[in-house]
């Protein structure tokens, strides 16, 4: 995800009181649904719920994965945070290592597969007001054409209708359930958007931690008049 895009992103999980979208040229416009979706506000709220929902089981995974990386880390010779080739044949010869890293693998996967069905489920539910969103903006905006930035060379923030489909979204679908009927089984284009927003949001995080430690690391200005 390039700079711009993912400063959009930030700007719409921060703020979604976006502008309204800005205007296309020639009826042709950008849009990233993925985006949308992830900086809808029910996804917000919902997301916000399963944490406090699954809170124990967040704490546990943070526990697991700690203990994981730790075990990992005897077989990272060179320190640099990641297991070469060589490095990982090592680890693969240890049997008892290989069977720590399967069992925390496990413990991992049970108890993260509520959480994931949960976001899958919310995200499902977005999903469905996701085209209505868009024709709704197309129609406001005499739009011939939407592509994805992914597919533009070079574009300005004036065609991109990302922020007016957050909008639409949260009109239309202000909240969504976090609990899934019992036996429900998430659509595929539905876990593929899941793993989109994902990134997004992954990608964002990073973003703010970066942003945070360059603050933290600014000397503070000398106060004028003393």
């Amino acid at each position: 995800m390039n700079a711009r895009t993912l400063c959009a992103a930030l700007s719409a999980l921060a703020a979604i009181a976006a502008v309204p979208a800005a205007a296309q040229v020639s009826g042709i416009a950008v849009a990233d649904p993925a985006i949308a979706v992830a900086g809808s506000q029910a996804l917000q709220t919902a997301y916000n719920q399963i944490g406090t929902t699954f809170a124990s089981q967040r704490t546990q995974l943070e526990q697991l994965q700690q203990q994981r990386a730790t075990l990992m880390r005897q077989f990272d010779t060179d320190n640099d945070g990641q297991l070469s080739d060589a490095e990982q044949t090592a680890a693969q010869g240890n049997a008892a290592a290989v069977q720590q890293v399967t069992g925390l693998d496990q413990q991992i996967n049970t108890i993260q597969q509520p959480i994931t069905i949960a976001r899958v489920y919310v995200i499902e539910q977005i999903a469905q007001q996701l085209s209505p969103a868009v024709q709704q903006v197309v129609q406001a905006n005499s739009i011939q054409l939407i592509i994805s930035p992914g597919s533009t060379l070079y574009m300005s923030d004036a065609v991109d209708v990302t922020d007016e489909i957050i909008q639409r979204l949260n009109t239309a679908v202000p909240t969504v359930s976090t609990s899934a009927p019992a036996g429900w089984q998430p659509q595929q284009q539905s876990v593929q958007l899941y793993q989109q927003v994902s990134e997004i949001l992954l990608q964002v995080a990073m973003q703010q931690q970066a942003q945070q430690q360059a603050g933290a690391q600014t000397p503070a200005a000398p106060v004028s008049g003393r």
